[in-house]
């Protein structure tokens, strides 16, 4: 069973002056809950384990969907496979950041991989901030959270240049290049979000820039903001799949920046296959004896299974069925076009009032840093944020 300890909660206005703004939800309930759950040293380096194995497994997954020529199988646009394959080809396309969903991992139960949000994943700002805002502002040390997602993030920029070299040679190999930042206009969350990671970036050593998206210019000699600034990088938190679903004219354009070596782009786009749950089946596939792994295909399973959408975000168009075929739960949303994929069910651990958790695990080069989703059967946009205290 979940441990949960009480504290005294953020006010609205503590959490506004650090920048968090979407501390209420539409119903008028907190998101942010005043408790955090109790993990032990042991789970908290079980949960570091399970997240870093499975890494390496995707990244051994990706180059057989590449090599096997898989990309219909995991819902990819087809405007987007060169992209895909350029930025897999050359170390200098780096992964900066993505975040593992986990079942179990608590009280003795087995740690199940969900899903893994690469690509542009929600829950930076609340994990790596506000947790860590709380902890303080009840009295508690650093050292009592699975928390380094900040400085991980930092070193994972300047392995841009760096690569898999010791990141304190990065002052030597700076030579002053820009990075723009992009999100839509009109989303709080996403903005601050992508202004955090702009921060993160200033502090690594580069020179940083924020534009929104519909303002950033695209031609064949690279990427520029709205005042003409040209960028070397360039960090969206946009996702791949609706560039190519959505934005034809500019997936070909970022295809012939990449190509023709203008820019760089983060997340970078093979992170697509990752973000795809089509990559789930292939996971299953690949590493049946995994212990991490539930068992996953493209078609019904026998017994309990969660049917879901390879791009499905946020437990829209989700259903759960029950071992004997009856629907025990369902949402829809709006990413019914995309295929389905059918994972076994498992069951999330739940405190004492019957509410469930899921667990979040932060990736930049390594594990770096754990919070949780608590909600009902299936984890939706009404779920909130807990953090965590080590114990």
């Amino acid at each position: 069973m979940i441990r949960l300890r009480d504290v005294a909660p953020l006010s609205d206005l503590e959490l506004e002056k650090i920048g968090f703004s979407w501390h209420t939800d539409t119903d008028g309930s907190k998101y942010v809950a005043d408790q955090l759950v109790e993990v032990s040293q042991t789970e908290a380096e079980a949960y570091y384990e399970a997240a870093n194995t499975l890494y390496d497994m995707y990244v051994e997954a990706a180059e057989y969907v590449i090599e096997n020529d898989l990309f219909f199988e995991l819902g990819i646009p087809f405007n987007i496979i060169d992209t895909i394959k350029k930025s897999w080809e050359n170390d200098v396309h780096w992964h900066i950041y993505g975040r593992f969903d986990f079942a179990g991992g608590i009280d003795g139960q087995p740690i199940k991989l969900i899903e893994f949000n690469a690509d542009t994943p929600t829950g930076l700002f609340e994990t790596a901030i506000v947790q860590w805002a709380l902890l303080k502002a009840n009295g508690m040390d650093d050292a009592m959270q699975f928390n380094d997602i900040y400085k991980a993030i930092e070193e994972n920029f300047k392995r841009l240049v760096t690569l898999f070299e010791d990141t304190s040679l990065f002052g030597e190999r700076y030579e002053g290049w820009k990075m723009l930042f992009s999100s839509v206009e009109g989303n709080a969350e996403e903005e601050v979000t992508t202004r955090l990671l702009q921060q993160i970036a200033t502090d690594a050593g580069f020179n940083t820039g924020f534009d929104f998206l519909q303002n950033v210019a695209f031609d064949e000699n690279g990427i520029s903001d709205g005042n003409g600034m040209e960028y070397e990088y360039w960090f969206k938190l946009y996702p791949w799949e609706d560039i190519g679903s959505d934005e034809g004219e500019l997936a070909v354009l970022l295809n012939t920046i990449i190509q023709n070596q203008k820019a760089i782009i983060l997340n970078p786009a093979y992170t697509v296959l990752f973000q795809s749950k089509g990559m789930l089946k292939v996971l299953s596939d690949l590493f049946p004896d995994s212990p991490y792994l539930l068992k996953t295909s493209d078609a019904p399973l026998e017994g309990a299974y969660v049917e879901k959408r390879h791009f499905g975000r946020e437990g829209a168009n989700t259903k759960i069925v029950d071992a004997s075929g009856s629907t025990v739960a369902e949402t829809d949303g709006p990413y019914e076009n995309y295929r389905p994929v059918y994972q076994e069910y498992v069951e999330f651990p739940k405190d004492s009032e019957g509410n469930k958790y899921q667990a979040g695990v932060f990736f930049a080069y390594e594990a770096c840093g754990l919070g949780f989703r608590r909600g009902g059967e299936i984890l939706d946009n009404m779920s909130k944020f807990v953090g965590h205290v080590l114990v």
